[in-house]
């Protein structure tokens, strides 16, 4: 078991696959030209499957496989397929434009559950926030996704000024299709251009659906991050992860490892333990592991206060989202 000083017990692992992007999204990787990882410094993929393991001994219940793009790295599907041979729930974010290649592969795998990114349903806005012509692509798995009986949940991150005003239409969406909306607010890390006044709360949130529909707060999973509701009638549900907010750090049961082997204990954490290169070496993984949570903040790394206006990005010590994973 992995615990905090909090009491906080970890069995969800986040491992970036890589920092690799075929999308050029400005919340997430704001420059076009972008020094990607050598390969040499990324975890290769039998290190994925050792370091996985270690985390599973150590009590880890929940894998999620992000990015980057998780399934533009050749050996995805190899690396999808050894990390099932673990007794884990095995599940994958992406931005969903490779999906029809892997369909097979995450049966095989046992995934049922795919989270796919996804912040606006216009073909034109998708091309400014993406900088790719993709948008069908997208759309095309989704469909492909559903009729495969896969649960599949769209992550939407909502900015005031780009986004807000389709939140409707992605609610709208839920009527006929069992997709799953996660309204996300937007959250600061380097290079993104955050600012408070671009953050559109939960709260509003709600308070936008409600002018045009009436819904049921549904009950939410053990250490669940979205907050969940349902129009009656609908198909698929909606929620919002309100990191900013009202962060829901009391009950993270979250660790991350980005795709250069350094483990993150919070999304928002400055400071990072390097598993890799201790495996490499042949160092005992184990200690490493319970310092770095060990040392875990109560909330928001520390450096985050749910008092999100007072905030002043340039002081706030991380990666940029992209080198993190999702």
């Amino acid at each position: 078991m992995i615990q905090d000083t909090f009491g906080r017990v970890h069995d969800y692992l986040r491992i970036s696959l890589t920092d690799v992007c075929n999308f050029r999204c400005f919340y997430c990787m704001p420059e076009e030209e972008y020094d990607f990882t050598p390969s040499s410094r990324l975890m290769q993929a039998d290190e994925i499957r050792s370091l996985a393991g270690i985390f599973v001994d150590l009590g880890v219940k929940k894998i999620r496989l992000t990015g980057g793009e998780p399934l533009v790295r050749k050996d995805a599907g190899k690396i999808i397929l050894s990390l099932s041979e673990l007794p884990v729930l095995l599940t994958l974010t992406t931005n969903g434009t490779r999906l029809h290649h892997f369909v097979p592969v995450l049966q095989q795998a046992g995934i049922r559950s795919v989270n796919i990114s996804l912040d606006t349903l216009n073909a034109k806005k998708f091309v400014d926030i993406t900088r790719r012509d993709q948008f069908m692509e997208v759309m095309d798995n989704v469909d492909l996704l559903i009729r495969n009986n896969f649960h599949v949940k769209i992550n939407v991150v909502v900015t005031r000024g780009l986004n807000e005003l389709e939140i409707k239409d992605f609610v709208e969406w839920t009527r006929n299709v069992p997709v799953h909306i996660r309204f996300i607010e937007f959250m600061p890390f380097n290079g993104n251009r955050w600012s408070s006044d671009q953050v559109f709360t939960w709260q509003e949130i709600l308070d936008l659906i409600s002018q045009h529909y009436q819904f049921d707060r549904l009950d939410d999973e053990l250490h669940a991050t979205a907050k969940k509701y349902q129009i009656p009638g609908h198909q698929g549900t909606f929620a919002v992860i309100s990191t900013m907010s009202a962060p829901f750090c009391g009950t993270c049961n979250r660790m991350r490892l980005t795709a250069d082997g350094k483990m993150k204990n919070c999304l928002f954490s400055k400071n990072e333990m390097d598993l890799l290169t201790a495996l490499r070496k042949g160092d005992d993984i184990v200690p490493l592991v319970r310092e770095c949570v060990g040392r875990k903040e109560a909330a928001l790394g520390g450096q985050l206060t749910p008092q999100y206006q007072k905030l002043q990005p340039d002081f706030i010590r991380n990666r940029s989202m992209i080198t993190i994973g999702g």
